[in-house]
């Protein structure tokens, strides 16, 4: 740290505890003067030979001791120290820490050149010119200092002075930063193996592009918002470097910001996260988009205002696809029963979407084409991390269907690329994690008519939607009258081996969207028409036998059905093995009984 002394004779003030300095001198002192709760006895002379205001504050004339009360000066009693001992040609020492103070009390007593050649004035300005501004650290100090004597410091353009001193360092080339910085992060990617050899002995040091970005985070928030806005004026700074330099900053004085849900925050802590705001650059890609996100997460806890909260989704629907599903787990606010706000991102989304479409007709020379375009690559980036979003806010009972379809109809169907290069294997293995069972039936009749499902699968399909028919005709027929033992007759003949008989042959499993399983129907059809008795009944036997026949084609030309057969020739079972049926003597006894 650099530091000047002023004067040459031995500091002779005495402190008696009491906050009363006395210049010990043979002489009595004839002036009190009075700052704060501190009072100096001085003498008039030294005071009236350096200081234009004591000049009108003093009279020449008269012995008697006068007390001078002095309570706006800057810097307050400890300023004024270092201007009395100077007064009386006594050491006084100069460094970053009090210079300033010390200058904008000699300006507030007049100590300039008309009064005195070579004043307290003119030194301190050439210690600032010379010393403190040729210094990084030592420019960064006095800038933290100016806003205690405000608006002294300013009219006195010492802040500005400060501000273009910090700003051209930070601006300057980096082979020429000869002076200590502080680092103790990593590099930026960019700079990583760009160390090169000097002289082809020793490796030369190699001072990173954000060197200077650890030192400012000292500063408190509005003398930060000033060095970075002239940084960014010259213009000589890459806009990532400014982005990097944002970020250090705000985890330095916000710790918690990674923890947004540990934020709590006053209308100081808001002040601050909307310049930050306003600070980003404004290209793409100076800040991550994680980082964006986190911001947005504080500012819509502590409720930054709407501006702030709209300018961080503008930002980050430009690099959506830069974030991951964690980042987009924001919390909602106070009174919302979800657990994350949804509407929050179905709004950064569909921003996202706008984007896309209008770089996508800025491509195609603004003309805007009729048929579906390929989605773009960041579009088919979005879907997956869209769809991953989902997956975890399905998890919250709370959340309304119709935002969950908004959300995933956000993002066209078409940026959804399914995946060509998954095995049969790996295909059985994803469908055995569905429950046929609970199929509804227009999912039924889409499984049916999807020629990717393996075999086994669209056979449970069908055999569970069979089962479902059949228990429904039977439900019907007893709620009609027919007598038990014609249900159990009929019941007994569903656990034959007719039963493999019913279910369609496999060049019937495309299934037209009019049908929708209307074989399946047949035998509540049946009962329908013939619930009169027996013959009802038969009919309703009938109909089950028709389905469970087509069963058995399709089991015996499983050889035949080509490579989606033979994908599935490995399965022992084409049903679960609860529900396979039994064979039981069912059917000699029901021909002996028809005979």
């Amino acid at each position: 740290m650099k530091f000047m002394k002023l004067g040459s004779t031995p500091d002779t003030f005495q402190d008696d505890g009491n906050e009363v300095s006395i210049a010990a001198s043979e002489l009595v002192s004839d002036v009190t003067v009075r700052i704060g709760t501190t009072k100096f006895y001085l003498h008039k002379f030294p005071l009236l030979s350096k200081c234009a205001r004591f000049q009108k504050l003093i009279p020449t004339t008269g012995d008697e001791n006068i007390e001078i009360h002095i309570h706006d000066i800057p810097g307050g009693a400890k300023a004024f120290e270092i201007c009395a001992k100077f007064c009386y040609g006594m050491i006084a020492t100069l460094n970053a820490y009090n210079v300033i103070a010390a200058r904008c009390a000699a300006e507030y007593l007049e100590m300039n050149e008309t009064v005195d050649k070579g004043n307290l004035i003119y030194k301190i300005d050439i210690f600032l010119s010379s010393s403190i501004f040729r210094s990084w650290k030592d420019s960064i100090i006095v800038l933290g200092t100016t806003k205690a004597h405000l608006p002294w410091a300013e009219e006195l353009k010492l802040v500005s002075h400060c501000i273009d001193s910090v700003a051209s360092k930070a601006s300057i080339d980096v082979s020429k930063v000869e002076w200590s910085y502080t680092y103790n992060r990593k590099k930026l990617p960019t700079e990583n193996g760009h160390d090169s050899p000097w002289n082809g002995v020793k490796q030369q040091q190699f001072v990173p592009k954000d060197w200077w970005v650890e030192d400012l985070t000292d500063l408190d928030i509005d003398a930060y918002k000033q060095v970075i806005t002239a940084i960014k004026t010259k213009g000589m700074v890459p806009k990532d470097v400014i982005g990097e330099a944002i970020k250090v900053y705000t985890y330095k004085k916000l710790p918690s910001l990674s923890k947004v849900s540990m934020i709590h925050g006053d209308a100081k802590v808001r002040a601050m996260l909307v310049t930050i705001t306003c600070l980003l650059p404004s290209e793409k890609g100076s800040v991550s988009c994680s980082f964006l996100l986190k911001l947005l997460k504080a500012t819509n806890l502590l409720k930054c205002g709407e501006m702030c909260r709209k300018e961080l989704m503008k930002r980050i629907a430009r690099q959506l696809e830069e974030a991951s599903v964690s980042d987009l787990l924001i919390p909602t606010v106070d009174g919302d029963t979800t657990v994350y706000d949804i509407d929050l991102i179905l709004s950064i989304v569909e921003e996202f979407v706008r984007q896309d479409s209008k770089n996508a007709q800025r491509h195609n020379g603004g003309e805007v084409n009729d048929h579906v375009s390929a989605p773009s690559a960041s579009m088919i980036t979005v879907a997956k991390i869209v769809d991953g979003y989902l997956a975890e806010v399905a998890k919250d009972p709370n959340i309304p269907v119709y935002k969950f379809f908004s959300l995933a109809e956000t993002v066209s169907a078409n940026s959804r690329p399914e995946h060509p290069g998954l095995g049969k294997s790996d295909k059985k293995r994803l469908c055995a994690l569905m429950d046929c069972k609970k199929l509804s039936p227009d999912a039924c009749a889409h499984a049916v008519q999807n020629e990717r499902l393996p075999l086994r699968i669209v056979v449970q399909v069908l055999y569970h939607e069979q089962t479902r028919a059949s228990a429904a005709a039977t439900i019907r027929a007893d709620s009609i009258g027919i007598g038990s033992y014609e249900s159990s007759r009929s019941g007994a003949t569903t656990n034959t081996e007719d039963e493999w008989d019913g279910v369609m042959a496999v060049e019937d499993l495309s299934l037209s969207k009019t049908t929708k399983l209307d074989k399946c129907d047949t035998a509540s059809t049946v009962v329908e028409k013939n619930h009169g008795g027996n013959k009802g009944a038969n009919g309703r036997v009938k109909g089950g036998a028709t389905s469970k026949k087509a069963l058995g084609k399709m089991m015996s030309s499983k050889g035949q059905a080509g490579e989606r057969s033979s994908s599935d020739s490995s399965d022992s079972a084409i049903l679960p093995s609860q529900e396979h049926p039994k064979r039981t003597p069912a059917r000699s006894t029901t021909k002996s009984a028809a005979a």
